[in-house]
Parts: structure tokens; sequence; C-alpha cells
């Protein structure tokens, strides 16, 4: 007779998978040239709004992130960024896939992590195209949308999946 109810209690595991792909120049040939990343989430974790994202973003914003989460984490260890090289001996193409894996290490451990997950800024970062700025007057309550607004207002939109 036990045995039925017992099968009710086995929870879905929660599972984030993130994945930091497709690397892409912008503005080649400028002096204002960058790369930015495709940032890839897929979720059944409640900790998210949208189960499924996509954004791009540049290693600057991933500096931005990393501080806010810092701030925010008090003696939570956040995760090292893979060094901003000035000087790099090897292929640009090397370099960009080297820092790619390190930016999608970096988050792995970061959405891994309970009192990293609980910051606002994060989910803005991963799941709205929100700029530095604008992430930072959302989360001050400063924006036209709250957090939640804004990453549904991104997800409904779909422009996450249109680039």
């Amino acid at each position: 007779l036990g045995s039925g109810s017992r099968m009710l209690e086995t929870r879905e595991e929660e599972l984030t998978t993130v994945r930091v792909q497709d690397p892409r120049v912008q503005n080649e040939g400028s002096w204002n040239s960058y790369v930015d990343y495709k940032i890839f989430l897929h979720t059944n974790s409640k900790a998210f709004t949208a189960k499924t994202s996509c954004v791009r973003r540049r290693y600057r914003e991933f500096v931005w992130l990393r501080r806010q989460l810092q701030k925010n984490a008090g003696l939570v260890p956040v995760p090292e960024l893979p060094g901003k090289s000035t000087f790099f001996v090897g292929s640009t193409d090397e370099f960009i896939e080297k820092r790619r894996q390190g930016l999608q290490q970096f988050l792995e451990k970061v959405v891994q992590n309970v009192v990293l997950l609980s910051d606002s800024r994060l989910h803005l970062f991963l799941q709205s195209q929100l700029s530095v700025p604008e992430i930072e007057a959302c989360v001050q309550g400063q924006g036209p949308q709250t957090v939640t607004g804004a990453i549904l207002h991104y997800a409904m939109s779909n422009c996450g999946w249109g680039r």
C-alpha cells in the first residue's frame, strides 16, 4: 500500500545548461571592434523566469557582472573570468576560443551557486538584452519594467532566437 505514495515524491532534478557559443567580431577592422558571444540557457529550475533564452554579451559585460556578483555575494567566492590579454601569443581565433571556454566555465559555476543565483542582475544578464546601465536601472526599480517583466518581455519577443 505504501509504495504508491512514495513515487509522487520523486522530484524532477533541476538542471541548468548554459553555453557560450558563436563568438562574433563586431565592427571588424575599426578601432572599436570587439567580440561578443551567444549565451544559450536552458533550464527547468524555478530560479529562472524563462526556461530557455539566448542573448549576446561581450567580455566587458561579463567583467561588470562578476564585479556586481562579488559586491552582493558577501563571503561567497565568485568564479574567476578568463584573463583580459593585452599580449597574446598565438592566433586571434585561438585567443577567442580560449576566452569563450573560460566564459562558459565562469557561467557554469555561477549558475550552480545558490547565493549567486539569487542576484537579479545575473538573471537580466542571461535572460534579457538590456544593456548594463539598463540592468542597473531595472534592479534599482528605476527602469520601465520589473526584473521579471523585462525577462518575460524579452522571452515573448523571441529576439533571442532570430539572430
